[in-house]
């Protein structure tokens, strides 16, 4: 066993890589630079972290997801592999302590969101640090002509010239020629390195369905395809109101988008994925990094607004490759719905600078300051505030994330955490001399060790208070006392939604807005919507074909199981049942003959369709077999 398939059994149990994984890596272990197009739940993260784990050193993985992000922290730290993260909204003392610990605590993997990269403090640090490979997750965030460009995934090149030698692999999805060409050029390949895995899903039947009664047809899917299910919607009110409608007709539903609290999200997500819940109906903020390879079926209300998007979320179903179904449920008001969201979506400059006044005022951020600092937001509140319109604003915000200027998190969840401050010898002194936190202190160390003087870990106010047998409004009192005493860093938790500022706020009149950079994203939105409404009004080409086509992959062969597909099927099966009806008529007019008489003399293309007509003309009698099993007229 070489030392790859080691590491994999060793901290995954498997005995085998997937398709191309074995290749990536091998390619990241002779310091390749590697380009993995692996589609949803394709193993993108093994092909980074196993040849991590084989190489000495630290791997740095950028990824502008931070719930993906703290979930492949704490997955890797329960498995005994050391790795922290930064991303946006962190305090300044907590950034220290984990670009300190990369540098000399025997971190592993650092996952860093993109901003993070362009800070003074970061790009002083990491060329301490003895950096082996740099990951590049989401990579399709580089490319203008992507569908979630990000201006600050462009710096990644900085940091590759500041670890000159270092090599770097980059993952994604979904991407399109254009994107694979710039991905490799702006993260300064030497030379072109692509392993890309089929975007193909022959277990996975497309449809798309235009009714007018969405709700009725929703309901029809549902109980036509067993097991578990997502729904996507566009709205949070949608996601609750569908979910109570399914719920009413006798169908085990729940929802989840961004405006529920973390408990609430959790409790429900893990309903679902235990199968207590058979559907869940979601907003786009569901799905990303869940492990549920049995989802039988995906359905969407109304249009994505983008291929990329779309084929991210349908791929969802069916990851055990057994056989599952993705179902687009639309009618002409979704398409116009998608037509007037695009143009929310792309505000003009003078709107966009607004908002960003009124950003500023509302955090009474003076010219030059707040950059790194993270706030609370409430859009409805701020929208009110300022008498403007929530979803315009919503689009705003989402445009001046994508210059750069700002970063906005809509469901943002940081549980407690918490960091002692001083030595073990200043700690006994501090619990001498005041006994009153003695208690706590002790609850701190019995229940988290020693770690907890080594870098901020996630703590529960609730247990200890049952450690300490006192109210949890007292431990949160205690602690933040501690915190304003020195003895720890106490940060309590955040759920809300938040903005950061990415860059000093900027005077408006010389806010550095890329016009030419804005005006074609819009064009390209433009063009990806239509690339939607083009799939879903088409009637001829198979829908796999299509979707393929567009990732510039070309398929040979129909799929067989879409909805085009299907129907292609009945509608040649009628007419071979109409002609071979005909032909045998003609030809048993005369005198018997046997079933392969019949069939020598026809020669059928379609020779099961040729023995279905013959079992059905001898079910209606119209045939009729003699002693000597030949076919004659009745």
């Amino acid at each position: 066993m070489d030392q790859a398939h080691a590491i994999l059994k060793q901290y995954w149990g498997y005995d085998k890589f997937r398709l191309l994984q074995k290749d990536i890596i091998d390619a990241v272990i002779r310091h390749e630079d590697v380009l993995a197009l692996l589609p949803t739940g394709g193993g993108k993260s093994i092909c980074f972290q196993v040849p991590a784990l084989a190489m000495e050193g630290l791997c740095i993985v950028v990824t502008p997801l931070i719930a993906l992000m703290k979930d492949q922290v704490a997955n890797l730290n329960n498995k005994g592999i050391k790795a922290e993260a930064l991303f946006s909204g962190m305090r300044k003392r907590e950034i220290d302590i984990v670009l300190d610990n990369c540098v000399y605590g025997g971190i592993k993997f650092l996952y860093v969101s993109p901003e993070r990269l362009e800070t003074d403090i970061f790009k002083a640090r990491v060329t301490k640090m003895h950096v082996s490979l740099i990951a590049v997750d989401e990579a399709h965030c580089i490319s203008h002509w992507g569908y979630d460009f990000r201006p600050s995934y462009l710096r990644i090149a900085d940091i590759r010239n500041l670890l000159a030698g270092t090599s770097l692999i980059a993952l994604t999805a979904t991407a399109t020629p254009e994107v694979v060409d710039d991905i490799q050029k702006n993260l300064g390949f030497v030379k072109s390195n692509v392993f890309q895995r089929s975007f193909s899903r022959s277990n996975l039947s497309y449809s798309v369905r235009e009714v007018e009664d969405i709700h009725g047809k929703l309901i029809e899917v549902v109980k036509g395809v067993a097991g578990s299910a997502i729904v996507y919607v566009r709205t949070r009110k949608e996601a609750k109101d569908i979910a109570v409608s399914l719920d009413k007709n006798g169908i085990s539903a729940s929802f989840y988008h961004a405006g529920l609290d973390h408990s609430q999200r959790d409790i429900r997500q893990k309903k679902w994925q235990n199968n207590k819940v058979r559907i869940m109906v979601a907003t786009n903020a569901f799905g990303m990094g869940i492990d549920k390879p049995n989802v039988r079926l995906v359905v969407h209300l109304g249009l994505n607004q983008d291929i990329e998007s779309y084929f991210q979320e349908a791929g969802r179903a069916g990851r055990d490759e057994k056989k599952a179904y993705a179902v687009v449920i639309f009618n002409e008001s979704h398409v116009d719905d998608l037509k007037q969201r695009v143009k929310l979506q792309h505000p003009g400059i003078n709107y966009l600078k607004q908002v960003y006044q009124a950003l500023a005022n509302y955090y009474k951020l003076a010219t030059g300051s707040g950059m790194g600092q993270s706030f609370d937001f409430d859009i409805r509140q701020f929208s009110e505030r300022f008498e403007l319109n929530h979803l315009e604003v919503f689009y705003a915000l989402k445009k001046l994330e994508e210059e750069g200027l700002i970063g906005f998190n809509e469901s943002y969840y940081n549980p407690s955490h918490l960091h002692i401050a001083v030595d073990n010898t200043e700690l006994y002194k501090f619990q001498v001399a005041n006994a009153g936190y003695d208690h706590i202190i002790k609850g701190l160390l019995r229940l988290y060790g020693g770690e907890v003087f080594n870098h901020f870990l996630t703590i529960s106010e609730v247990q200890l208070a049952k450690f300490m047998e006192v109210d949890v409004i007292q431990v949160k009192v205690l602690l933040s006392k501690l915190h304003d005493l020195n003895i720890v860093d106490y940060e309590p938790q955040r759920d809300k939604p938040q903005i950061i500022f990415m860059k000093p706020r900027e005077r408006v009149g010389q806010l550095s807005l890329d016009k030419v950079r804005l005006k074609r994203r819009e064009v390209l939105a433009a063009q990806k919507s239509a690339a939607v409404i083009n799939y879903v009004k088409h009637k001829e080409l198979c829908r796999s074909r299509l979707l393929l086509q567009y990732f510039g992959e070309e398929m040979t062969t129909e799929c067989g199981v879409c909805d085009i597909c299907i129907e292609r099927k009945k509608k040649n099966q009628t007419e071979h049942f109409h002609k071979y009806r005909h032909q045998i008529n003609n030809i048993l007019g005369s005198q018997p003959l046997t079933v392969e008489e019949v069939m020598d003399q026809i020669n059928p293309s379609a020779r099961d369709t040729f023995l279905e007509v013959i079992r059905d003309m001898v079910d209606s009698h119209e045939l009729k077999y003699d002693k000597k099993w030949k076919l004659s007229k009745m």
